[in-house]
């Protein structure tokens, strides 16, 4: 595991930092299907709280988990401080949720690219929104996160760049599976898109209107290039 706050951005080797949430977590067959690749080069797997036992049954080694631990008996947290696992309790009187903690202790790990399991699903919807929303959060700036399950895949262009340019992201996917494009936090202009069936040519996306839902991906190499605001990508798998 990399020391805390490693830069390793700045030799430019790519740290991916995966992050169980407990919500509802696919199988690994299924996630194989729907995201090839989605696992590659994982350096580190931060749980949180009962994400510990979500991470177990994808056979992730956890190297951490962080929380205030109230969805995880005693005896499992025990056993995993004796299995070398970095117990990081919190108090359960917090303003952050155990996920926040979670991607939080992943960017102190070096993170560059951090991918969050069990995002979705499970009992509270207003969890799984505040998780969507943690992709805005101003730690995670920089960095290349993904919310993903079996049937979304879920990130965040935020514009402009550190130097007031525009951002361009590559969408790379199966052709004919939905992207959807959807403002967040706010109007999004500058917008242009590669490879989806109806295209944005240097326009916006406004907060209301449900203009940037259900597009489709014609080429495999897609591509959006945000001028300024927040623009929420949800890619939905095929099949």
């Amino acid at each position: 595991m990399p020391p805390p706050d490693s830069d390793a951005s700045a030799t430019g080797t790519a740290r991916h930092v995966m992050v169980v949430a407990d919500g509802d977590v696919a199988p690994r067959g299924e996630l194989d299907v729907a995201w090839p690749g989605w696992s590659d080069g994982v350096v580190a797997v931060v749980a949180a709280d009962g994400g510990l036992a979500r991470a177990r049954t994808l056979a992730l080694r956890v190297d951490a988990v962080v929380g205030d631990l109230d969805s995880v008996p005693p005896a499992e947290i025990e056993a995993a401080a004796a299995d070398g696992i970095e117990v990081l309790r919190a108090d359960v009187d917090k303003d952050e949720s155990d996920t926040e903690l979670a991607l939080l202790e992943a960017v102190r790990l070096g993170a560059t690219r951090i991918t969050v399991l069990g995002a979705f699903g499970g009992p509270r919807l207003d969890h799984a929104l505040a998780n969507v929303w943690l992709l805005a959060h101003p730690a995670l700036a920089g960095r290349d996160v993904t919310l993903l399950d079996a049937r979304w895949r879920m990130s965040l262009v935020a514009a402009p760049d550190a130097d007031g340019g525009p951002v361009d992201r590559a969408l790379p996917g199966p052709v004919g599976s939905l992207v959807s494009l959807l403002p967040h936090g706010g109007d999004v202009t500058g917008i242009t898109t590669r490879g989806l069936r109806y295209p944005l040519l240097d326009e916006p996306l406004v907060v209301g209107p449900a203009r940037g839902l259900s597009n489709v991906r014609i080429l495999p190499d897609a591509r959006v290039r945000v001028g300024a605001g927040r623009l929420l990508i949800v890619e939905t798998a095929p099949g």
